[in-house]
């Protein structure tokens, strides 16, 4: 399916408007039937503290009236809104700020640093946020702290851990 730059451009700040933060956006199906897949959260919510299933619902009612009018969309789409999960993505620099101190997996494009093509670490943060060299700081288990640079990283997102 292509993606729908208009759509994609607007909808953050649609959700945002519902007192919501944009997490993820996919686009899936075809031509004829697309699928837009949404994952909503609260700014301000802590792992394990996610969206119910009734706000996901009233995102999905506000963005439907919304998409409906818009001329890019077939008339037979799927929207898709949910919570990010218990293995909540990490997509923007501020993501990676907000769980500091969590515990994260990073998948690397290639091997990260020599050693694997996914990492496990607690998070410590941003290194030279948003600039060419931007790198995400982790403490790994074996309490060696290292920088993998965000160009290198193909998804990332935190790693539930049962209490």
């Amino acid at each position: 399916m292509r993606v729908v730059p208009d759509i994609e451009a607007e909808l953050g700040g649609r959700v945002e408007g519902l007192g919501y933060e944009l997490v993820e956006v996919r686009w899936g199906g075809s031509g004829v039937r697309p699928q837009l897949m949404v994952r909503i959260d609260r700014p301000d919510a802590s792992p394990g503290e996610g969206v119910t299933v009734e706000e996901c619902a009233k995102v999905s009612r506000a963005l439907e009236s919304w998409l409906d009018e818009h001329e890019a969309l077939p008339e037979r789409y799927v929207l898709e809104v949910s919570s990010p999960g218990v293995d909540r993505p990490l997509v923007r620099a501020r993501d990676f700020e907000r769980f500091r101190g969590e515990r994260i997996a990073v998948i690397g494009r290639d091997v990260l640093l020599g050693r694997s093509t996914r990492l496990e670490g607690e998070l410590l943060g941003l290194r030279e946020p948003e600039s060419e060299h931007e790198a995400v700081r982790l403490r790994l288990a074996s309490g060696e702290e290292v920088d993998v640079p965000r160009s290198e990283i193909r998804k990332a997102h935190l790693v539930f851990e049962w209490k």
